[in-house]
């Protein structure tokens, strides 16, 4: 979304923090429009830009490094409010005089927040406790704060937990508002977007949306659109809004590439081409993807191979259809967090399909309309778009399908097992009522063989692993508490009914430290 089509604005600069986004999507939430960029924005651009207020990210380096990410100390003579959190606050305080130094002990996690004194910033939390639950994540600490600088709130090992600088609107914060950890997170964010920014609450999906169909008109024009559908929920949507903004000129393929779950392919032609009239081509790709797979055991070697193979055969399903422009993908925000840092020194976690295993040449241009949502705004916009419920509402799905839970080598034999002890594993979740209480749940292929018995004989078979958690977002997300009784269900039907099982484990790792995803 263009930056012009919101007065009422807010601009995050980037300092590396994995959380950067749940700023952007806590801010939203308030229906204000906000963009993220990197620290290093040049001063002329911030000011182009005509935020109505500022938020310096945190980030995992130290201000004390001599490579430590900075922005342009202009920024704070603005006029506009400022919102520093974790290293934005050290940042402030090391570039207008403040002492920090390294911590005698890390702070991570749960702390308690004394507030000092009475702020705007804290009008969101008026009539409530004097003290507060925050998430604390930091090395250094400020030991003294520039000489025109007031303490708002305190913690235990925090002694300049809030402060703001006298006369003017730039606060510090050493702990996280924007995670779900800290109580009253996004009221305090709130309060600083409409009491201090003064902004409005003019932006939502239907604003999205209207300007989304603009934006992909003006994009294509009257180019050949083709998209790929894969049954998930992003590449729906993404393909639901082209659809709706350009019509015929969209061609959709879904790829059968053998990486699909069970019975995809089939709901997706069942979906789009007769419930929705969307053109689609079903292309049956499934030797060649195993082909360039064979042997193939590195995560990262899959992901590109995947990335590479899918664009070339939309490259010459284009060329077959006299030739096309433009290739929609359902690129989201979390996708772009995690795969490169294009907005500011966020570290690499694992490359996406969508956005990290592309060829450097393509003869296609991206459409990506949903590159700045997070999955509950891209399921509002579905919802807005009139896409049936029961695929709104679907588990997300990586981009290269079940290859990157197959751990080592993917062979036609081990994707049927994961297929369907991934297909039981979701009936059974269904069938307890619990699926929409669940981020995501899905099953993975160990190759580890153990000893089991089965039928008085003796096994040496595989297991498969069970992963299912909670989340808002995806940014964070614990493991889900399934009862007991559905995963002894789902574990006693997976070894009776999968040929070549006979272990089943479950995931009970949180994120961090672990990724959602397994590879």
């Amino acid at each position: 979304m263009s930056a012009d089509a919101h007065r009422d604005r807010v601009l995050i600069l980037d300092f590396g923090s994995q959380y950067t986004q749940l700023i952007a999507r806590r801010i939203r939430e308030r229906g204000v429009y906000c963009e993220i960029q990197p620290c290093h924005l040049p001063l002329d651009a911030i000011r182009a830009w005509g935020a109505r207020g500022l938020v310096l990210s945190g980030g995992p380096a130290s201000v004390l490094a001599e490579d430590a990410p900075f922005a342009d100390p202009g920024l704070l003579e603005l006029g506009v409010p400022v919102l520093g959190i974790c290293y934005g606050l050290q940042w402030i305080c090391h570039t207008l005089g403040g002492v920090v130094e390294k911590a005698d002990d890390r702070e991570y996690g749960r702390a308690k927040l004394k507030i000092e004194r009475e702020d705007p910033l804290f009008g969101g939390w008026a009539g409530g406790p004097a003290e507060r639950s925050v998430w604390m994540s930091h090395g250094d600490r400020v030991l003294r704060l520039p000489a025109d600088f007031e303490v708002l709130a305190s913690s235990d090992h925090s002694p300049f937990a809030a402060v703001r600088q006298r006369g003017k609107p730039v606060y510090g914060l050493q702990f996280h508002p924007e995670v779900v950890h800290t109580e009253g997170g996004t009221e305090l964010l709130a309060s600083f977007v409409h009491d201090l920014c003064g902004c409005g609450s003019s932006w939502s999906m239907a604003a999205f949306l209207d300007e989304a169909l603009v934006r992909i008109r003006d994009q294509v024009g009257e180019g050949r659109v083709v998209c790929g559908l894969s049954g998930g929920v992003d590449s729906a949507v993404a393909a639901a809004l082209v659809h709706r903004a350009i019509g015929e000129h969209l061609h959709c393929i879904l790829v059968d590439h053998g990486l699909l779950r069970e019975g995809e392919a089939e709901e997706v032609d069942r979906v789009f081409r007769a419930a929705l009239g969307i053109d689609l081509e079903v292309i049956d790709a499934r030797e060649r993807f195993a082909r360039e797979l064979r042997g193939v055991t590195d995560p990262e070697q899959k992901r590109r191979i995947i990335g590479r193979l899918f664009i070339d055969v939309f490259d010459e399903a284009a060329s077959r259809l006299g030739g096309s422009e433009f290739l929609v993908q359902g690129t989201l925000y979390p996708d772009v967090i995690e795969s490169i840092a294009v907005r500011g020194p966020s570290q690499t976690i694992k490359t996406h399909h969508n956005v990290g295993g592309l060829p450097e040449r393509m003869r296609m241009a991206l459409v990506e309309p949903l590159r700045e949502l997070f999955k509950d705004e891209v399921r509002e916009v579905g919802r807005r778009l009139g896409l049936p419920e029961h695929l709104i509402g679907r588990h997300p799905f990586p981009g290269p399908g079940l290859a990157i839970r197959v751990i080592g080598e993917v062979t036609p034999e081990r994707l049927a097992i994961l297929r369907r002890a991934d297909a039981i594993f979701i009936e059974e979740i269904r069938r307890a009522g619990i699926y929409d209480q669940i981020w995501q749940a899905f099953a993975v292929f160990l190759p580890i063989q153990s000893v089991g018995v089965q039928g008085d004989e003796r096994t040496y078979e595989d297991a498969i692993a069970l992963r299912a958690v909670t989340s808002v977002d995806a940014m964070t997300a614990d493991w889900a508490a399934i009862p007991h009784e559905v995963l002894a269900r789902a574990s006693s039907r997976i070894t009776n009914e999968v040929r070549g099982v006979n272990r089943v484990v479950y995931d009970i790792s949180s994120k961090p430290p672990a990724t959602i995803e397994w590879e």
